[in-house]
């Protein structure tokens, strides 16, 4: 059955870019469905694939829809799956070739720590440094809490780098979950001149020359709309 994910603006979406680098990354054929935010028919388009209103979700089936108060099994045999996160386990399991998470235990518990971290955590980042494919790269003032944040990861990446250099330039060597939920900040680190150290500077080097991520972040650049509420 075939693969349909629903994303928002290629410049904006954050969450929307996990799954999808993760696809490219693997080579598995999708269709692509881009949904632009903060419109009038955005909740309305969104609800023909998914319950929560929310991109991104991931359709596999014939037809790539699924009845948005539907929370089981489509009639099709397919599934919906929504939340970035959620969709990323999902295609770990879906096509175990990908080795999703890292083989050994005490590493698969680390990448998931850190996955959930980023899921959950580093609003002050969020609020103050939205993910803009646009804006020129360049300092602004930022508060106190976003520099603890700032700090947090570049802890994470520069002793994942240490422990795991070896196996390759990913966090845990070669690529996995975590590198996918860690590369739209990334990106942010970049666009906003934030202080990553040495480590974290490479691995920024190397996600943000991943040709998919190029692809991205040149198609967000090419967007028309503007959201507001995500600019300066």
């Amino acid at each position: 059955m075939s693969l349909t994910l629903v994303i928002g603006n290629k410049n904006y979406s954050s969450w929307s870019l996990r799954p999808w680098l993760f696809l490219k990354h693997h080579g598995i054929p999708f269709e692509e469905v881009r949904i632009p935010l903060y419109r009038d028919d955005t909740q309305s388009r969104i609800a023909a694939y998914s319950p929560s209103g929310k991109v991104p979700v991931l359709v596999e089936g014939d037809g790539g829809r699924s009845p948005a108060s539907s929370l089981r099994l489509r009639e099709d045999g397919g599934v919906a799956v929504w939340d970035s996160l959620a969709i990323l386990e999902y295609l770990a399991e879906r096509f175990p070739e990908t080795g999703g998470w890292p083989e050994a235990k005490s590493d698969r518990a680390m990448a998931r720590s850190l996955a959930a971290e980023m899921h959950a955590g580093f609003p002050a980042l969020r609020t103050h440094c939205s993910m803009n494919c646009r804006r020129p790269a360049a300092a602004k003032a930022l508060p106190e809490a976003v520099h603890k944040e700032i700090a947090r990861i570049g802890q994470i990446w520069r002793d994942c780098r240490e422990r795991y250099a070896n196996g390759g330039p990913w966090l845990f060597g070669r690529f996995t979950i975590a590198d996918a939920m860690y590369a739209p900040v990334a990106l942010r680190f970049r666009t906003y001149r934030l202080d990553a150290g040495p480590a974290g500077e490479e691995y920024i080097a190397t996600v943000l020359g991943h040709p998919a991520m190029a692809e991205w972040i040149e198609a967000g650049k090419s967007e028309s709309e503007v959201i507001q509420a995500f600019e300066e």
